[in-house]
């Protein structure tokens, strides 16, 4: 069974939207806007290229990603990694062709059966739709958090306000950096 490993930057508020300035977001590139850049802060996220076996994400976030992802040094990793996309649009004449193999998956269905098979952990960046869909199918097992000390307000929000049982978190690795990043790292009680 492969664990699939939801990793996003997310302000205080609980908001997803934007953080690398993505237009037509009030808000666009709030990680950056004030907040110290420390190298030691985003370690997680080199860490997350290394141990990550494929990657997964909604179709909007595929089509921020791919036109830019492929060409960028820090990202290389990903570049030969196998991509899914879960979209019930895109078509295979919307992929690209210089980001390694893609397959697109149709349903929350698709995404099950997808865990079911062998191989390494799943990562999913983005996609703040498809997070709280997989995390309300209870799909998710592991939450990798950088959390940066803004309150955004309005916003795409990493989790759903949908009316449901207590999902029960542990906590499994945390540290704080001295810009006020907290990185929390949790781990799905089933």
């Amino acid at each position: 069974m492969r664990t699939l490993i939801s990793t996003a930057f997310v302000s205080l508020d609980g908001v997803v939207e934007g953080p690398g300035g993505e237009p037509e977001y009030r808000n666009s590139g709030w990680t950056f806007k004030d907040i110290e850049f420390l190298p030691e802060a985003y370690e997680l996220k080199g860490r997350e290229q290394k141990e990550a076996a494929a990657m997964m994400m909604g179709r909007v976030s595929y089509e921020a990603f791919s036109p830019v992802w492929p060409g960028m040094a820090e990202f290389a990793d990903y570049k030969v990694m196998p991509k899914y996309v879960v979209s019930t649009t895109l078509t295979d004449d919307d992929l690209v062709s210089d980001w390694g193999e893609t397959t697109i998956l149709r349903s929350l269905d698709e995404v099950a059966a997808l865990k079911e098979t062998d191989g390494g952990p799943i990562i999913i960046h983005g996609s703040a739709t498809l997070n709280r869909d997989l995390s309300d199918a209870g799909l998710i097992d592991r939450y990798h958090l950088l959390v940066f000390p803004v309150l955004l307000g309005a916003g795409k929000r990493l989790f759903s306000g949908t009316d449901k049982d207590a999902q029960k978190l542990k906590l499994v690795e945390h540290e704080a950096y001295a810009n006020g990043i907290q990185k929390n790292v949790f781990d799905v009680v089933r």
